[in-house]
């Protein structure tokens, strides 16, 4: 099965230079606590709710102001669409991620891929376990 199967495609994206205000209420109405930060189909990066929260409300920038650029997570890693589940459940686990972005081949943006699609698909049950016992492993064990 290929990750384009299970995948989410409607994926809202917040822009580099969209406050985190506005992203923070962006995620708050998908209900998601990771979000793709890009430009034209292009991913820059991530924004999670732990980067809103560790680098910026604990280091006293203010929501309204502070750019989504000054705190989210960059070189991010991802999966092309036409990748097997058995390779992103192997890259999930490997990397210790519970959600990935998808790109096309041309390298833009087409969707997102959780633990949970891995999850609810009937036919990936056992690669959905692995990917977890890999996610939840502490750091540092094998």
């Amino acid at each position: 099965m290929q990750v384009r199967e299970i995948m989410t495609r409607d994926v809202k994206i917040v822009s580099p230079d969209d406050t985190l205000q506005n992203a923070a209420r962006i995620m708050a109405e998908v209900d998601v606590g990771a979000i793709p930060v890009g430009q034209n189909d292009r991913l820059l990066g991530m924004l999670t709710d732990r980067d809103i929260a560790v680098r910026a409300v604990a280091a006293g920038k203010t929501p309204g102001k502070c750019k989504v650029r000054d705190v989210m997570s960059e070189g991010v890693k991802y999966v092309y669409e036409d990748e097997t589940t058995e390779d992103i459940a192997r890259n999930m686990a490997g990397l210790q991620v519970r959600r990935l972005p998808v790109l096309n081949r041309d390298k833009r943006l087409v969707g997102i891929v959780s633990l949970g699609d891995l999850a609810i698909s009937p036919a990936e049950g056992e690669r959905a376990k692995k990917a977890i016992a890999g996610v939840s492993k502490p750091n540092g064990q094998s």
